[in-house]
């Protein structure tokens, strides 16, 4: 229990936070990554070079103080980040060296401002956040444990299918040959990859884009192109070196954003891009229940040739009884043209979405954050309820409200 007085404190350094945050976890990182380089196996190394991840911690870190004497506001958000935690398998011995260096970086940062009193106030503060991100990982550990298996497990890749120009899936089964283990449509598993002449392990996180209850876990992956040297790294590595029998790592499915099991209500799938993924667990796993609810299935993609799983997504919309398929291509060419399901040229926009959904429906939305920041943004003038909007990042969560789209 913290004292008022440390409540006092830690709630009046939000302002500093709030403008000097991402300053003092870049900082952070870089001490922490210097002391224990080890620490590079867990964490994407492209995330922080784009500074992400630094961004995220620093969006945390600021709320955490706002709310340190309502840490329950918090709790959504500690339940998404300790998803996050348990797929790339940190543990709570880990947590005693970020509060060390995370202390150390406030004051090599802020300096004189940063008082005695301030550093104590957040070194209690930092004891008591800790601990609630430990107890909710050790949940998710234990139920892992209980259903599949808690750390890393390798898995045998037993077929690859190219579903587009950019997206490759991977089908994967246990290599002890035990039986997958279910999943709630819309989760995620961590791939770890050991890449040649690497010092460090790779890390990178990708939903599963079929349904549970089948033989094997598939991934979907996009080939990343015009980026930093590590953020196309994974992809491009299992594009051109994975293959019918390689063998990969992974972690238990993890994530909260998930399929709701609400049958009254009508589904949006909303996606860009690769955000198509979650989208085909959700989408295929209603066509297995044949479900009766309202579908609508909206997916934005730069032209038919880079659109993935358009004849699976097809087979499922019309094995339902209520389900219709929407596309938008920014570019389509002629063939595109011609598909029965194309709507409109262009992007995704506030008049056409008015037209395509029912809006006391559930909304799940996954894509480039500034098309995600977009979609939302629409929703929520066409009167559509906050708690009925759900998205997924890819990689670390970042403020939709301060996204820039540089």
């Amino acid at each position: 229990m913290l004292s008022n007085k440390t409540i006092e404190i830690v709630k009046s350094t939000a302002p500093v936070l709030a403008d000097r945050g991402k300053e003092i976890t870049t900082h952070f990182y870089k001490s922490l990554f210097k002391d224990y380089p080890e620490l590079l196996n867990i964490f994407n190394h492209a995330n922080q070079k784009q500074g992400r991840q630094q961004a995220a911690l620093a969006n945390t870190v600021y709320a955490a103080a706002t709310y340190i004497d309502q840490l329950e506001v918090l709790l959504p958000a500690v339940k998404q980040i300790a998803h996050k935690h348990r797929s790339l398998n940190v543990k709570k011995e880990h947590y005693p060296i970020v509060g060390e260096y995370l202390l150390k970086a406030i004051k090599e940062v802020l300096g004189d401002a940063a008082s005695p009193d301030i550093i104590e106030a957040w070194g209690e503060a930092y004891q008591v956040i800790a601990q609630v991100f430990i107890d909710v990982e050790q949940e998710m550990y234990d139920q892992a444990k209980e259903e599949a298996w808690d750390e890393f497990k390798p898995f045998r890749v037993v077929n690859k299918v190219k579903e587009s120009s950019l997206i490759t899936s991977f089908y994967l089964e246990p290599v002890d040959g035990s039986k997958v283990p279910n999943f709630i449509p819309g989760q995620y598993v961590t791939v770890r990859l050991s890449i040649p002449g690497e010092k460090y392990l790779f890390n990178r996180q990708y939903s599963l884009s079929d349904a549970p209850g089948k033989n094997t876990f598939r991934i979907s992956v996009k080939r990343e192109r015009d980026h930093v040297k590590e953020d196309g790294m994974v992809s491009n590595y299992l594009h051109d070196f994975i293959n019918v029998n390689d063998e990969i790592e992974l972690t238990a499915p993890a994530g909260d954003f998930v399929l709701e099991n609400q049958k009254n209500q009508t589904v949006h799938l909303i996606s860009g891009g690769v955000g198509i993924t979650p989208m085909m667990s959700m989408l295929n796993y209603l066509a297995d229940s044949q479900s009766d609810r309202e579908i609508t299935f909206i997916h934005a993609a730069k032209n038919g040739e880079v659109h993935a799983f358009a004849e699976e997504t097809q087979k499922s919309i019309q094995s339902l009884p209520n389900a219709k398929e929407c596309i938008i291509y920014e570019t389509p060419n002629e063939l595109d043209l011609k598909n029965q399901n194309f709507i409109a040229e262009g992007y995704l926009n506030e008049e056409l979405l008015n037209k395509l959904i029912d809006k006391n429906g559930a909304f799940y939305i996954c894509g480039p954050v500034a098309f995600m920041k977009n979609v939302i943004e629409y929703l929520e003038d066409l009167g559509v309820k906050t708690e009925n909007i759900h998205y997924e990042f890819f990689g670390p969560s970042v403020s939709l409200k301060d996204y820039q789209n540089a």
